[in-house]
């Protein structure tokens, strides 16, 4: 525990070391111990300790303050300490180590690993911080559906009763079996939602006990034993816990008949009406940028964003501070969509080509990954929350157009491409999302049609639901999605351009509500991206008609979706 939390809970008061009176201490000397207040530490410590090292009281034992970097003995040469840290073969070296095996790498300061070290466990870390709270919110919906299904039963119980007052005795013997099978039916629900809910406690603990050991991992000052084990550390929080489904949502409704032994009434599955959905949107933040368009957005775990713009051939990464933004690299690459691997590299699509790019995130440096898609052109990127790649392509010389999945070593699992007639799906993939069923959202847009869909594709390749827009919102402007992410509540926000609308779906790909952006001040809404709290990143293009480059970017709250 540190030392400034046993000063607050202590019963006994402690008073400086030097003057013996002043309660209010302040400052510690970790060379010879004294614990001292401010006047004590300038007027007299000063004096006697010039060289000492004097610290807050409140940092005195917080982790990473004194590690000693300096003698960590080497395994293979006992007589000789690790000097440096070898990021080509990640691990710890001495000197002679370094003139034997590696003298030719790329070596950095021990402190340095370590800090890098230490920033991907933490970023490991908010991942399973994301996953536990993706996990809570799906739990809150299947709560949901199971109170709309209590609620339902007692509905329908009461509806066949009233029903089953107005029959004669002849029709009773069938009344008895509607509402057995009506019990039944609540039975086997109420059992299923058990089961559920034991599904999501249980990985919500393997969620939090791996969070846990991760915390304890960060706090070790054992340096030895932290680098001989820090990458399966790492590993172990890059490997997303499977998370549970919520396999039921129908339930049962009666249908009255006609009073006749033949027709008495009959049960038939339904969908759960859920509560009404209030969404509402909130500027937290304005940027703006040197861009003509913020055409893709990726956001990275410590917070900076990548920023595609291909009119301007320009790849930007940048960090908001305060209500500006800082850029810390910028590349002259032509980008059409991009996404953020599990390594916090950047996988790009560029114009033109089959194969996808790969950015380092250490270096900059660009080269091929192992996902090809010849003959089609790359359109759009996508990346699961369990690794798979999937891409958008086109095959302009044959008018083909598909969707493929990649596992990562890229290999297909899955190309979508014609429907159970036989027909083309899409127009031209654009943007391309998922949901915790296993349903791939694609907004497909042509611009040579003018109008777009977002078209929904279920495990087994077959096509779930096809959204062409609203009647009311696009009746005089045709649907143009250009842009879609999924919410942390597992619905979808679809940017419609022309019309300066956030359509709301759910993973069906079903409307459920609407957010005119224009009544925020946000015009032209392009680009969408999720940071890990839940905040909403709305990337703008220029208005129409203007050849200034200042494309805006919103930082908003969005609730209720």
């Amino acid at each position: 525990m540190a030392f400034s939390e046993s000063v607050i809970r202590s019963q006994i008061p402690i008073n400086c070391n030097l003057c013996e009176t002043e309660k209010n201490i302040k400052w510690k000397c970790l060379t010879c111990g004294v614990l001292m207040c401010s006047t004590c530490k300038d007027k007299i410590h000063l004096r006697i300790g010039k060289d000492h090292k004097v610290v807050d009281i409140k940092s005195v034992g917080l982790p990473g303050r004194d590690l000693d970097f300096t003698n960590i003995k080497c395994q293979d040469h006992s007589e000789q300490s690790f000097c440096h840290f070898c990021t080509n073969c990640d691990k710890l070296v001495c000197p002679t180590c370094v003139a034997k095996v590696h003298k030719k790498h790329y070596l950095i300061e021990i402190s340095d690993a370590y800090n890098l070290k230490i920033e991907r466990l933490k970023n490991g870390k908010s991942k399973l911080q994301k996953e536990k709270n993706e996990i809570t919110m799906t739990k809150n919906q299947a709560n949901l559906i199971h109170d709309a299904e209590n609620s339902n039963y007692a509905k329908v119980s009461t509806d066949i009763l009233n029903h089953e007052k107005s029959l004669k005795e002849a029709v009773e013997k069938h009344i008895a079996k509607l509402r057995n099978d009506v019990d039944q039916n609540h039975k086997a629900c109420t059992k299923a939602n058990e089961e559920t809910m034991n599904a999501f406690s249980k990985k919500r603990k393997q969620i939090e006990e791996k969070y846990r050991d991760v915390q304890d991992f960060i706090n070790t000052t054992d340096i030895p034993k932290f680098f001989k084990e820090v990458c399966q550390m790492v590993r172990s929080t890059e490997m997303s816990v499977p998370k549970p489904e919520i396999s039921r949502k129908t339930t049962l409704q009666f249908l009255p008949g006609e009073i006749t032994q033949s027709n008495i009434g009959v049960l038939q599955s339904v969908d759960i009406p859920l509560p009404e959905v209030k969404v509402s949107l909130r500027v937290v933040n304005q940027y703006q940028t040197n861009l003509s368009l913020v055409g893709d957005l990726s956001l990275c775990p410590d917070d900076s964003l990548w920023i595609a713009c291909d009119p301007d051939v320009v790849l930007q990464k940048v960090k908001p501070k305060g209500t500006k933004l800082k850029t810390i690299s910028n590349f002259n690459i032509t980008v059409f969509d991009m996404a953020i691997t599990p390594s916090d590299d950047l996988l790009i699509k560029v114009k033109g080509k089959s194969r996808l790019q790969m950015m380092s995130s250490t270096t900059g440096k660009v080269t091929d990954s192992v996902y090809d898609i010849n003959p089609f052109i790359a359109t759009a990127i996508h990346i699961t929350s369990g690794g798979q790649v999937i891409v958008g392509g086109e095959d302009y010389d044959n008018r083909r157009r598909a969707v493929f999945v990649f596992n990562m070593n890229g290999n297909h699992e899955v190309v979508y491409e014609h429907n159970k007639h036989n027909q083309p799906i899409f127009s031209s993939p654009w943007k391309i999302t998922t949901t915790s069923n296993g349903y791939i959202h694609v907004a497909d847009f042509d611009p040579g049609e003018g109008s777009g869909k977002v078209v929904v594709l279920g495990r087994g390749g077959d096509v779930i639901n096809i959204y062409k827009g609203d009647t009311d919102i696009n009746k005089k402007v045709p649907f143009r999605p250009v842009g879609i992410v999924t919410t942390p509540r597992d619905n979808l926000v679809v940017v419609d351009l022309d019309t300066d609308t956030l359509h709301i779906l759910n993973n069906s790909g079903q409307l459920i509500t609407y957010i005119k952006t224009t009544d925020n001040g946000i015009k032209r809404p392009y680009s969408l991206a999720f940071t890990p709290t839940g905040q909403l990143y709305i990337g703008c293009t220029k208005q129409e008609g203007s050849t200034a480059k200042e494309a805006k970017l919103y930082k908003v709250n969005i609730s209720g979706c």
